[in-house]
């Protein structure tokens, strides 16, 4: 199948481009419009419209700029910790202050997972992204636990990431 570039036709009386592709050729041209904002990034693959080497160099990945796996490694020992430690505002009953906390742990703690559970097989990554879930929906619940004020939720919600930052640290 050949793939020609696309053609754009600049036309006055739209606001946005209108871009001309060809797929396949054919005894009949078939043609189609394209309208597409600025806001929305088209990327066609195949080699007609980029080469491969310049289409492999990208990389698409969520971790965190210039994170080795070392890193993560490292620090996520030190940010479980931290996120545990909101513990001791929960039991003063400063609901804002560890919203705070938890929000900037877990951020931190998110970040090394992940980082952790790209660089893992093929095999273990189903199961740690499962235990990654659940951690931070607890995490979510326990924040909107705390924003409510709601002490036997919030109780519930941090014994449960409890347990999943203990799994998870032991699989890892």
């Amino acid at each position: 199948m050949e793939l020609r570039p696309l053609i754009l036709q600049p036309k006055l009386t739209h606001l946005f481009p209108t871009f001309t592709c060809c797929v396949k050729p054919s005894s009949q041209k078939k043609e189609f419009s394209l309208k597409i904002s600025r806001r929305v990034s088209l990327i066609l693959g195949g080699e007609g419209l980029f080469r491969a080497q310049s289409a492999n160099a990208f990389e698409f990945k969520f971790v965190a700029p210039d994170m080795t796996i070392e890193e993560a490694l490292s620090g996520v020992r030190g940010h479980a910790q931290d996120l545990l430690q909101v513990r001791d505002l929960l039991e003063l009953g400063s609901w804002k202050a560890a919203q705070k906390t938890l929000r900037q742990s877990s951020t931190l703690l998110k970040k090394d997972i992940y980082t952790i559970i790209q660089s893992k097989p093929g095999v273990e990554r189903p199961q740690l992204r499962k235990l990654y879930s659940i951690l931070f929906n607890n995490v979510t619940r326990l924040d909107y636990a705390a924003r409510d004020k709601d002490a036997p939720q919030v109780w519930q919600r941090y014994e449960n990431i409890v347990v999943a930052v203990n799994d998870i640290l032991s699989r890892i």
